[in-house]
Formats: C-alpha cells, structure tokens, sequence
C-alpha cells in the first residue's frame, strides 16, 4: 500500500531565494508600492519577511511616478500573492529609456 505521504505534492518555489537572505532586496507590489528591505524569511508561496523595511513614496500630482523619499515601515510581512517584482538592490540602477522619442520643439 502506497504511502500517503508520497501521494501529497510538495511545494517547489519558482524563485531560489535562500541566495538573498540577509540581503537587501527591492520589492514591486500590485497597486504599484515599491519597498526595500532586507530578506529574513520566506516560503513556498514567496511570502516574504523584510527587516528594516522602507516604503517609496508617490508622487502627489502623478500616482505612476516614484520619488527618492522613503518612509520606515520597520519589519514586514510581505503576501506573496500581492508581489509582481523581486530583485537585488545590489547593482540596481535606473536608466533612461533607450526607446523614448525626444519630442521635437515647435
């Protein structure tokens, strides 16, 4: 008779986080909140626990634009299902978007 155990699947997380814990990561959510944070803990549904967490303001005039002003959100819990973007702040830099047409002056 087969195992119970075996009949039940495990689950596999998409993304390897174990190379970002205790690293600073930046985080994109739905509804377009951005925060910064350094990875404690996760799990297979890539919920995420931040310590030292700081939330990137909006713009008042614009909801789509981020400013460089942050708030201390300290530590969080982060629902995997709200999350779209995940990645280092190690090497994260923003460029200029190299498809952009320069409007031509009348």
């Amino acid at each position: 008779m087969a195992d119970k155990s075996d009949d039940k699947k495990k689950k596999i997380t998409v993304l390897d986080m174990s190379k970002y814990m205790d690293r600073s990561i930046r985080v994109k959510f739905m509804g377009g909140r951005e925060v910064v944070g350094v990875l404690k803990g996760y799990d297979a549904l890539l919920n995420l626990v931040l310590d030292e967490t700081k939330e990137f303001l909006k713009a008042p005039d614009d909801p789509y634009k981020i400013l460089d002003e942050t708030r201390p959100l300290g530590l969080t819990v982060c629902r995997g299902t709200s999350i779209m973007l995940v990645c280092p702040t190690n090497g994260f830099e923003e460029i200029s978007n190299p498809f952009l047409q320069e409007e031509e002056a009348v």
